[in-house]
């Protein structure tokens, strides 16, 4: 007996140590039951204009999170309607809270404003693995830029799996600048350890906060937008459908990055988002859709300033060779005008006349310096890309389009190897045809007209705290064709605006010298794209400008006064000509909606 009395207390001592010693299941399920490990979300980064203005800040919001092993029984009805969801949503919760893990918090509920989170807290002792985590969620002072600014969701499977940083529940940036720096804005995580007693009550901080790692807030950015010239673009390209990109050529800085049509970045925000998500989507004019980087466009007559360069730069071209024009009666391309004739590189910008650059780039496909077409073709396709086209700037923008300058081997596949010639591409003479281009190239080719030959990449931010520059900023990229070639041509790009039969001369602002470029692309599912492209002062350029509003025309009609307005803003503050600025204000060239049958 004395013998069994021994070896049962010897199983209860190492029964008893390994409990309290070696099985550490027990222990946590006691620490379970008495701390509350709550994650202390970071404040994200705050994002301001290029003068400091405040473009984005941080508001308070609250997520009930439920633990479902320490639940237990509790008034669902009661609980449902403090937090403002049916009963069957409250068990659907719980259900994938259960389905997820056991023993790691799940949101329940996501963002609870102040006041029920205030009448939520003296109730929330009766509902045992139920706490509150506080959260941010974003603001927009000035309902402006939506779609560069982006937008902040929940996290889905696809984060989780990639990036351990992010748990469920967790949000980051989905969209525009908040996901291009979302490490940088986010900030990191910390750890607050809390004493609850039995009621789910927090008694104080565990071992007086000795375990606790505080949270780090997000960097704050300096974006290159102008807050006031944004604002003013959005107002006018109120509705019509198009984008306006301004850029500061010295610095690549985009001023303003205007997609319409246009919505206020706050509809993304809170328990609402999901709904006007759908709505926004669902909208045929796809206000979602970013058209400054990504449509793509036949850049039409505002390429003919690249078909010169390039003849320029060949050899083939000098400003006082002319070509005859007949008008609208000229073959192969039409003129859109008569106009004097024959007529040389300067003025052939002034009038906009096609024939003559169809005679530019005849003879640079015809070059004898080159053994066959594919060779003169290569050669200019070189000089066009090194503006910067069909390819995308890899900078801190998102989304970018590539745009389309073709090469031999798809007219190879498409006319056989010697089946054709400059006759056969024309249309690229003009800037129609194959070729495509985004707004952005557009704006970035006149910056690069405008600094003479180079370009700096067009991006977003200007300044991140923390950081002393970014790679991209310090970047130079010039063009083949050499500086002297631009002097011509920006003399007519002048004459579009102050000579006496230039495309823009109704806008002219005598304040400001500007230089500039109507073109009208042809448009096969309805009207002609307006297009218009410009940069100002000439000989100091501050802003270089694409404007783009679909179906309303030719480019003079309603881009060249939206660009010059813009300019003038920028430059002057004020606007000098109310008529224009009301007009464009007031124009409405949105589609009619089809008629909808309304029951009585």
């Amino acid at each position: 007996m004395g013998a069994i009395i021994v070896i049962l207390a010897l199983i209860m001592l190492i029964k008893l140590f390994m409990i309290q010693m070696v099985d550490t299941r027990y222990k946590i399920s006691a620490q379970n039951n008495s701390q509350r490990h709550v994650t202390e979300y970071p404040a994200r980064g705050l994002i301001y204009d290029r003068q400091g203005a405040l473009m984005v800040y941080n508001q308070a919001a609250y997520d009930l999170m439920l633990i479902p092993r320490e639940m237990k029984a509790f008034d669902t009805l009661e609980l449902a309607d403090v937090v403002g969801i049916s009963v069957d949503e409250m068990k659907g919760g719980i259900q994938k809270a259960k389905r997820y893990s056991r023993y790691k918090p799940s949101v329940l509920v996501k963002q609870l404003n102040t006041e029920t989170y205030a009448i939520l807290q003296e109730k929330l002792y009766k509902y045992p693995g139920f706490f509150v985590q506080t959260r941010t969620l974003r603001k927009y002072p000035s309902p402006i830029a939506a779609n560069v600014l982006g937008y902040v969701g929940e996290v889905d499977e696809k984060w989780l799996e990639n990036n351990a940083y992010y748990q469920q529940g967790d949000y980051a940036g989905i969209s525009g600048l908040e996901k291009v720096y979302e490490e940088m804005l986010r900030g990191k995580k910390g750890v607050s350890i809390y004493l609850v007693n039995v009621h789910n009550t927090i008694q104080g901080s565990f071992m007086n906060g000795q375990y606790d790692t505080a949270a780090i807030a997000g960097r704050n950015l300096t974006t290159t937008l102008d807050l006031e010239l944004q604002a003013y673009g959005e107002r006018l390209m109120q509705n019509k459908i198009g984008s306006i990109v301004a850029i500061e050529p010295e610095t690549g800085e985009i001023l303003a990055l205007v997609s319409s049509p246009i919505y206020d970045p706050n509809l993304l925000v809170g328990r609402v988002r999901g709904q006007n998500y759908r709505s926004l989507q669902a909208d045929l004019n796809k206000p979602l859709y970013n058209r400054a980087l990504m449509a793509q466009y036949p850049p039409g007559s505002t390429f003919k300033l690249i078909t010169g360069l390039v003849g320029l730069q060949e050899g083939v071209l000098n400003p006082g060779i002319t070509y005859a024009c007949s008008g609208p009666n000229s073959l192969p391309i039409k003129c859109s005008h008569f106009h004097d004739t024959p007529i040389g590189l300067i003025h052939s910008i002034e009038e906009s006349c096609n024939p003559y650059f169809w005679k530019v780039f005849q003879s640079v496909m015809d070059n004898q310096a080159y053994p066959k077409i594919q060779d003169s073709f290569t050669s200019w396709r070189n000089h066009v890309m090194s503006f910067g086209l069909n390819q995308k700037f890899q900078t801190d923008l998102f989304s970018e389009s590539r745009g389309n300058i073709p090469d031999i081997d798809y007219f190879n596949r498409y006319y056989g190897e010697k089946g054709w010639r400059a006759l056969t591409v024309r249309s690229l003479s003009i800037g129609q045809g194959e070729i495509l281009l985004t707004p952005l190239q557009l704006a970035n080719q006149a910056a690069t007209i405008a600094n003479r030959g180079y370009f700096r990449p067009p991006h977003l931010v200007k300044q991140i705290d923390g950081l002393d520059s970014l790679e991209f900023q310090k970047e130079i990229h010039r063009t083949t064709i050499h500086p002297e070639h631009f002097e011509p041509i920006i003399e007519g790009m002048r004459l579009v605006y102050a000579g006496d039969h230039g495309t823009a001369r109704w806008y002219r602002n005598d304040s400001i010298p500007m230089a500039g470029k109507t073109g009208t692309a042809e448009n096969p599912h309805g009207d002609d794209h307006s297009i218009f492209i410009a940069f100002a002062p000439i000989d100091n350029p501050r802003i270089a400008i694409s404007v783009i509003v679909e179906n309303s025309g030719f480019g003079s009609t309603w881009a060249v006064p939206i660009a010059t307005l813009m300019m003038e803003k920028y430059l002057k503050g004020a606007i000098s000509r109310n008529w224009v600025e009301t007009r464009m204000l007031e124009g409405n060239l949105m589609p009619k909606p089809d008629p909808v049958e309304v029951a009585e």
